[in-house]
């Protein structure tokens, strides 16, 4: 199976640098800067159980033409570019029957974005459970740990075995929309991060930073609910006993969730590498969905509404992370 990864960023070329390691023919689209990076030094990629490979010999393209002939495309732009990546794909495939997509985006619409512009393809919903930092020139290191997850398909159970032959854990989950809801619980931490610019490790160690990113996913669930939206367990723990082991006091905290803790020390959200970079962020497409559904429900999501502002404000000030403490952020909107 000819393999394309539109959208070469860190996840992106992670998983292709993984793919053509495992001899999978594949294409990355990506960025001028990543094709100079991977001429001049080929691409090095890494994770939290060891593994550090250099590889020669990946393919990295600018036009999205470049993938015509490639049977499966994994999608791992941000969520803003993915109507672009549903027309360059339309217009590179035509009526793409026969091609297999992937979303493996943050959100829980993308795949249905997709669909829309590719009707005739098998377009799946996928969720990547890990962080993967880009490190210059073109290092790709996995800092946390997980499985990727495929919604069911006639051809979803193909992609995964041709996932595992790269030894990336996947596997294909019938409830995936509702997986989706629950990472999209998890990531509501991710603009905590952003704005706090600690790792991720650091910000798990203080109490203040956890029990905001609770206090967010409680709000969450309480929309979720009233929508009558099913959050499932995305990783070890339910959507629903993370915030309590978030409140925890700090030792307690680190016996109960030591898997929560087995993150490299430099770990961050790739929200934040968005502000460092002067990106527009995926706000919109995490702590602003359940702004949305809360109101087509009538129902008050004040604090993910103002973590949506902060976040705004950060990326207008283009000056990265704004660095604050957990008294803050937790000032900033109003929980104290």
């Amino acid at each position: 199976m000819r393999v394309g990864i539109y959208g070469a960023g860190s996840i992106g070329s992670y998983l292709g640098a993984m793919l053509a390691r495992a001899g999978v023919d594949v294409v990355l689209l990506g960025r001028s800067t990543l094709a100079e990076a991977v001429v001049a030094h080929g691409v090095r990629v890494s994770d939290n159980d060891g593994l550090d490979a250099q590889l020669r010999d990946i393919r990295v393209v600018l036009d999205p033409r470049e993938l015509a002939d490639r049977e499966l495309v994994l999608v791992t732009t941000k969520s803003a570019d993915t109507e672009t990546a549903g027309a360059d794909l339309a217009r590179v495939f035509g009526n793409a029957e026969g091609r297999i997509v992937v979303s493996f985006q943050n959100g829980v619409a993308n795949a249905d974005v997709l669909r829309a512009a590719l009707p005739k393809a098998e377009v799946l919903a996928g969720m990547v459970p890990y962080n993967v930092v880009w490190n210059a020139p073109a290092h790709f290191h996995r800092g946390t740990s997980g499985e990727l997850m495929l919604q069911a398909g006639p051809h979803a159970e193909a992609v995964v075995t041709l996932l595992r032959r790269a030894g990336l854990a996947a596997l294909v989950r019938a409830d995936l929309p509702a997986v989706m809801w629950g990472k999209l619980l998890l990531n509501l931490n991710n603009p905590i991060n952003a704005l706090s610019g600690v790792p991720l490790l650091t910000q798990l160690r203080d109490r203040g930073y956890r029990r905001i990113v609770a206090a967010l996913m409680r709000e969450g669930l309480r929309v979720l609910d009233a929508a009558g939206i099913h959050a499932a367990k995305a990783g070890k723990v339910g959507p629903r006993l993370v915030p309590f082991i978030l409140d925890l006091p700090t030792p307690l905290f680190s016996l109960v969730a030591a898997s929560m803790l087995k993150l490299d020390a430099e770990a961050r959200s790739s929200m934040w590498e968005d502000l460092q970079k002067r990106r527009r962020t995926e706000v919109d497409w995490i702590n602003g969905e359940i702004v949305r559904v809360a109101k087509a429900r009538g129902i008050d999501a004040r604090l993910n509404a103002a973590v949506i502002r902060l976040i705004r404000e950060a990326e207008a000030a283009a000056q990265g992370s704004p660095g604050w403490s957990a008294d803050d952020i937790a000032k900033r909107i109003g929980m104290v």
